[in-house]
C-alpha cells in the first residue's frame, strides 16, 4: 500500500526517525512563526534557524505542503524541496525559488544565540548553537550563495541567502564539535526516495493490517516515527517523545501507550518505551514525572498503569528471556511497593495521590474537593498490577512472592468495594479526615479497566455510567451537561485517548463488547477528521492543545488493529 500522506507542518512536525530537530512553525508553546524553523529538542526545545523563502531580493509568501519524506514551499518563481538524508542531516534544493537560512534570534551573548562562521577548511557555512551545543553545518553542493554577519558578535543579522533563478543545492548537518567535510553520497532525488522507501517499509510493519477503513494509519505512524528521538541525554534509549511541539518528554505513563502501539511491528523500540522511566527509578522505587533529554522531574509522579501495559505488551512482544522477565519484575515490584508503603497512611488499606497530577488528570474535577486523595482508579490500576507481578513471580518459579501479589490485590479489592463504592460510582476519601467525595468526573468510573475482576453488578452499573459522558466524538472527561465542564478545560471536558483506550479494554473484560466497539468507533473517526491532538472538545470534535500527540496516534494504532 503506498504512501500518499500529506500533513500540515502547523500541526505535525516534518522530521525523520531518531533525529533531534524538526522542521515546523511552531517554536514553543502555542507559538506559531510566520516562517519555518529548525527547531530542537535538545535541552529544551530551541528554535535555531529560520527559513525565509525569497524571489528578486525580497521575502515572499510560498505556501507548503509536506508528506512523510519531502517537504516543499511553492510559488509562482519555483519552489525549494527539503529532504532527510538520515537522522541529523537535511537536503535543500530549490529551482527559481530562493531562501534565507538566518538565526532564529538576532543576539548574541557569551551565553545565548548562535554564531555564524566560515570553516577554512572546507568553505562550509557553521552556525553553532549555545541553545543547543550543537552546530549546524551548511554545505552548499551547487549555487552562489551570499553571507551577512559572519563572525559578528552582539546583535545583528546572520544569515545565508541562496538567491532565486538558477538551481541551488545544500545540505544542512547538526553535529556536536567537528567532522569531516561533507560529500553528498547519493542525489537528492535518490535520498528522497530513500526515505519515502524507509518509511513505507515502517508503516509496513507497525500497520500491515491498514486499508481503506482506516485511512489515518499511515499519518498516526508518522506522528510516532517523526517523533523518535536517538539516545542522548538523559534518555539512554531511543525514544518517542509525546511531541516535537512543546510536548517533547516521555512522562511516566505516555509510553505505555506508545510502547503497546509499536509492540508487534517495532518490538526493539516498544521494549525500550516500556523502560524509559523504569532507568530513572529512585531508591523507593517511584518513578520520575518526565524524562527528556536534559531533566528529569520527580516533583509528582504518574498512575501504575505499567502492569496493565505489561500484560498487554506481552501479548505482542516476541517471548522474553529469563533475564528480561527478572529485570521488569523487579522493577514492577519496587514500583508498585512504592505505593504501598510511601502513599498509604498507617493503617489504611488504600493507596493515595498527592496531587491530580499524580493521576495524570491533573486538573479532573475529583480533586475539587481536596488534592490528597485516595481514589479508585488507583487502586484498580495496582490490583491490575498486582495480578501480572503475581504471574512474572510465578514465572521465575517463586511461588511464595505470586501467593503474596495475589493476596495483596485481593485485599485491595475487597478495601476497595466496601470503602469506595457508593452502589452506582465510585467515591474518593480524604485519608486525613476519611471524608469522601463524590464528582461527575470520567475519573470516578476509571476502574472499569478492572473489566471481569469487578463484580457483575459494577461493571454493569460503571457501563451505565459511562454512557452519561459520551458524545457523538467520544467519552467526555466530565459529562457537556455538568456546570463544571470546560470545553477547553483540559481533564474537566476534553476527550482524551488514554482513558478512551483504558476504558476501551476494560468493557471488553467486562463483557460490553457492544459500548467498547460503539467508543473505539467514535474516537477513529474524531482522529481521522481531527488529527492526533492532546486532547480533543467534546462538544466539537476540534483538536485542542499540542496538535501532534503520540499517544493520540497510538491509541488510534492500537484500536484500529483491534478492528481490522
Amino acid at each position: 500500500m503506498s504512501v500518499v500522506t500529506t500533513f500540515s507542518v502547523r500541526d505535525i512536525p516534518f522530521s525523520h526517525r531518531e533525529s533531534w530537530f524538526d522542521i515546523s512553525p511552531v517554536i514553543a508553546e502555542q507559538t506559531y512563526a510566520e516562517d519555518l524553523h529548525l527547531v530542537s529538542h535538545r535541552s529544551g526545545m530551541h528554535a535555531v534557524l529560520r527559513f525565509e523563502a525569497r524571489s528578486e531580493g525580497e521575502r515572499v509568501d510560498a505556501p507548503v505542503s509536506a508528506t512523510p519524506s519531502r517537504l516543499r514551499w511553492e510559488h509562482p518563481s519555483g519552489h525549494v524541496d527539503l529532504v532527510y538524508e538520515n537522522a541529523d542531516t537535511i537536503r535543500l534544493r530549490g529551482t527559481g525559488l530562493g531562501l534565507r537560512i538566518a538565526v532564529a534570534a538576532a543576539s548574541l551573548t557569551p551565553f545565548s544565540g548562535t554564531y555564524l562562521y566560515r570553516d577554512p577548511r572546507d568553505g562550509a557555512y557553521v552556525f553553532t548553537s549555545y541553545a543547543t551545543g550543537h552546530r549546524y553545518r551548511i554545505t552548499v553542493l551547487s549555487g552562489d550563495p551570499a553571507a551577512a554577519g559572519a563572525e559578528l558578535l552582539g546583535t545583528g543579522d546572520r544569515h545565508l541567502d541562496l538567491p532565486g533563478g538558477p538551481a541551488w543545492e545544500l545540505a544542512i548537518e547538526e553535529y556536536a564539535t567537528s567532522r569531516d567535510p561533507y560529500r553528498p553520497a547519493a542525489t537528492f532525488d535518490e535520498v528522497a526516495r530513500d526515505t519515502a522507501d524507509a518509511f513505507g517499509r515502517y508503516v509496513d510493519a507497525v500497520a500491515p493490517w491498514r486499508d481503506a477503513r482506516t485511512p489515518a494509519a499511515e499519518l498516526a505512524t508518522y506522528v510516532l516515527w517523526s517523533a523518535t528521538v536517538a539516545p542522548g541525554g538523559f534518555l539512554g534509549r531511543p525514544a518517542v517523545l509525546m511531541s516535537k511541539h512543546w510536548m517533547d518528554k516521555v512522562w511516566s505513563w505516555d509510553h505505555c501507550f506508545t510502547a503497546l502501539a509499536l509492540a508487534a511491528g517495532d518490538p526493539g523500540l516498544a521494549w525500550d518505551q516500556f523502560h524509559i522511566p523504569f532507568d530513572h527509578q529512585d531508591p523507593t522505587g517511584a518513578l520520575p514525572d518526565s524524562v527528556t533529554h536534559s531533566e528529569v522531574l520527580y516533583n509528582f509522579v504518574k498512575p501504575p498503569i505499567h502492569g496493565w501495559a505489561l500484560r498487554g505488551l506481552r501479548q505482542e512482544l516476541p517471548p522474553l528471556d529469563r533475564e528480561q522477565v527478572a529485570q521488569t519484575y523487579r522493577r514492577l515490584s519496587d514500583w508498585t511497593s512504592f505505593w504501598l508503603t510511601q502513599r498509604r497512611v498507617p493503617g489504611h488499606p488504600l493507596p493515595h495521590y498527592q496531587h491530580g497530577n499524580d493521576s495524570g488528570w491533573d486538573n479532573a474535577t475529583t480533586f475539587d474537593a481536596g488534592r490528597v486523595l485516595e481514589t479508585a482508579d488507583l487502586t484498580a490500576f495496582l490490583i491490575i498490577q498486582l495480578r501480572e507481578l503475581s504471574s512474572l513471580a510465578a514465572e521465575l518459579g517463586d511461588a511464595g512472592a505470586a501467593g503474596h501479589w495475589t493476596a495483596t490485590a485481593e485485599q485491595l479489592k475487597t478495601a476497595l468495594l466496601s470503602t469506595l463504592w457508593d452502589g452506582s460510582r465510585f467515591l474518593a476519601r480524604d485519608p486525613r479526615t476519611g471524608a469522601t467525595s463524590d464528582s461527575t468526573s470520567l475519573l470516578a468510573l476509571m476502574p472499569i479497566a478492572l473489566g471481569a475482576d469487578l463484580p457483575a453488578e459494577i461493571r454493569t452499573a460503571l457501563a451505565a455510567g459511562l454512557k452519561a459522558h459520551l458524545t457523538p466524538h467520544g467519552l467526555a472527561t466530565e459529562p457537556l451537561d455538568s456546570p463544571r465542564y470546560a470545553a477547553d478545560g483540559y481533564w474537566r471536558g476534553p476527550i482524551w485517548a488514554p482513558a478512551t483506550l483504558l476504558i476501551e479494554d476494560g468493557l471488553r473484560r467486562a463483557g460490553h463488547d457492544e459500548l467498547a466497539d460503539d467508543i473505539s468507533s467514535r474516537f477513529r473517526e474524531l482522529c481521522e477528521t481531527s488529527g492526533f491532538a492532546e486532547n480533543f472538545d467534546a462538544g466539537t470534535g476540534a483538536g485542542l492543545r499540542d496538535r501532534a500527540y503520540t499517544w493520540t496516534a497510538a491509541v488510534y494504532l492500537i484500536l484500529a488493529a483491534r478492528m481490522t
